[in-house]
């Protein structure tokens, strides 16, 4: 498995599509920092089939620093989530058993 950066994906789109470079890189920010925008503000983003993005609070809870071994309050944090749709976990299966 490897690693695909932003940069491939614009470039693997940009033959894809027979578009400029510099249009796709502007589309795919401007998407990117789009769905960033909308989760900061709470909402729940649902792209048929592909999947949903959306965020969850973690409970504040009590760790340990490992080299201390000293109790360290860590509170609240919002983290996303992300489960994929049914076209994404056909193709992932289909993958795996492929």
């Amino acid at each position: 498995m490897s690693t695909v950066t932003k940069k491939e994906l614009i470039e693997h789109i940009t033959e894809k599509t027979q578009t400029k470079q510099v249009v796709v890189k502007t589309v795919v920010q401007a998407f990117l920092d789009s769905i960033a925008e909308e989760l900061a503000k709470g909402n729940r983003l649902e792209f048929r089939d592909f999947g949903v993005f959306e965020t969850r609070i973690s409970a504040p809870k009590t760790a340990r620093n490992p080299k201390t071994l000293e109790k360290v309050d860590v509170p609240a944090k919002r983290r996303v989530k992300f489960r994929p749709g049914r076209l994404m976990r056909e193709g992932l299966d289909s993958q795996l058993l492929g």
